[in-house]
């Protein structure tokens, strides 16, 4: 009978320390979704910051478009007026100097045009308002937002080197995209994969392999296919089916909220597309885009 009791107490202990050792992991858990909510939290309090910065960079902005538009009006106008004079070598240089100042204000124009957008985008972002669906080259879209990406990476903590490989095929019409929305998808999808090819050069410090981000766009009947591809450390296949879930993250301690692919998903589900995973633990990871090409 007493052998009976101690096997019970020695059962009851063994609970005891199962049911002990569970409460302190789900305490564990919870403390770290905390740090990932207050993260949330921080980075909602930034994006209203960054909202100020958008709406005052916004009218200096348009000074600059608006004024180099009218420059390039005037050039045009003496353009014009040099014409009906004798053609001398002074006319010639006028004529030379006055093309390349309209050039250099054509690049003007159109970079600050491509400003606006980024800032025009960051304010919807920052009013949670959704974007309307309009004609999109898909090709413009994703060369801007993958070059955003790249250049946020390259300014921000520990910068790498990556080889960018863009193969966009160029027959691609104009598709209806949310365009605010889903430049949201291509920037949280480059963040992830420049975040994963850090992670592998940190952790194999000898590693001979080059950082190299591939980014592709095709027509698939009536679909695009837009792939983007690192070759960072890959994805286990234990958890890839959670890649997707909301707050799952697998960047270590409190760097990642666990957000950002689930709220991707979410846009390309808005898009009527869909989002896969193709990865090999220890070689690359491709995430698959797929969405209506009309």
């Amino acid at each position: 009978m007493k052998e009976d009791d101690e096997q019970q107490i020695e059962h009851l202990r063994q609970l005891l320390q199962e049911k002990s050792s569970l409460l302190e992991q789900s305490l564990n858990e919870v403390q770290i979704l905390k740090e990932q909510i207050i993260k949330s939290e921080k980075l909602a309090s930034l994006g209203m910051l960054a909202a100020g910065i958008a709406h005052e960079i916004k009218n200096p902005l348009n000074f600059i478009n608006n004024f180099s538009e009218l420059s390039i009006e005037f050039l045009q106008e003496i353009e014009g007026s040099l014409q009906s004079l004798e053609k001398t070598e002074v006319i010639e240089e006028i004529e030379a100097v006055l093309n390349d100042v309209k050039y250099n204000l054509e690049k003007i124009q159109q970079n600050g045009q491509r400003v606006n957008r980024i800032v025009t985008s960051m304010l919807l972002h920052s009013r949670g308002k959704s974007s309307e669906f309009e004609p999109t080259d898909i090709n413009q879209l994703i060369k801007e937002y993958v070059n955003l990406a790249f250049h946020g990476m390259r300014a921000g903590k520990s910068p790498i080197n990556v080889k960018i490989d863009y193969q966009l095929e160029e027959e691609i019409q104009a598709i209806p995209l949310k365009q605010e929305d889903f430049s949201r998808v291509i920037l949280n999808l480059c963040n992830n994969a420049f975040d994963a090819m850090r992670e592998l050069n940190n952790d194999f410090p000898n590693n001979k392999r080059e950082p190299a981000l591939k980014i592709s766009s095709r027509k698939d009947g009536p679909w695009i296919t837009i792939e983007v591809e690192d070759n960072g450390p890959g994805i286990p296949e234990e958890i890839k089916d959670k890649i997707l879930q909301p707050f799952f993250t697998t960047k270590k301690g409190t760097q990642g909220t666990g957000l950002g692919l689930s709220i991707s998903s979410d846009i390309i589900k808005q898009h009527n597309g869909s989002i896969t995973i193709d990865s090999k633990e220890g070689h690359f990871t491709k995430f698959i885009i797929k969405i209506p090409g009309n």
